[in-house]
């Protein structure tokens, strides 16, 4: 199936009420699914999604496909090591099993080629993501978080449905960037 042209653009601070919205949005969805229902309020919060999109080295994108957002990206860049993470990622709930995200991952790539790790998370119960950041976009996984091993960095056991399980993820770029 042809899904258009695919770009990323920086998001203006009045843009984030509604970017989040969507992202909170997006991510209710696999919740829900396994689940049933969200916990107390909206997953992020929107004091973590604040707190990840004015961090050292954020960078917030918008995600367009023939110039419509359809999605967005909140990435970290360290231009010192170069090793970058990748915080949130989503596409709009309208807009999935087109194959942008595929597309969006990709022009994140080409945007930052001086990458040389990226890194990523998402919860054990996200089997669409798991299956998304290792067999699509070539991210192995090299660390599982749970109650014998918790993320220093992540959330806590109670801030996620699940206990706060989840996987951690890295990609090597080779010199070309893949």
């Amino acid at each position: 199936m042809q899904s258009g042209h695919v770009t990323l653009e920086a998001a203006e601070s009045e843009a984030f009420p509604t970017f989040k919205r969507q992202l909170q949005e997006a991510f209710a969805v696999a919740i829900i699914e396994e689940f049933g229902s969200l916990p107390n309020g909206p997953v992020p919060s929107d004091a973590d999604l604040d707190g990840m999109m004015s961090g050292p080295g954020a960078v917030v994108l918008h995600i367009l496909c023939d110039g419509r957002r359809v999605g967005g990206a909140v990435v970290t860049i360290d231009g010192k090591t170069h090793r970058n993470a990748l915080d949130l990622f989503f596409i709009a709930t309208g807009a999935l099993g087109r194959g942008l995200g595929l597309k969006a991952w990709r022009a994140i790539e080409e945007r930052y080629p001086e990458t040389r790790v990226w890194q990523t998370h998402t919860p054990y119960f996200e089997k669409r993501n798991i299956h998304f950041y290792v067999n699509k976009c070539g991210f192995s996984i090299v660390e599982f978080f749970g109650p014998y091993h918790s993320d220093p960095h992540g959330p806590g056991s109670n801030d996620l449905p699940g206990g706060g399980e989840a996987f951690r993820f890295e990609k090597v770029m080779n010199r070309a960037g893949t």
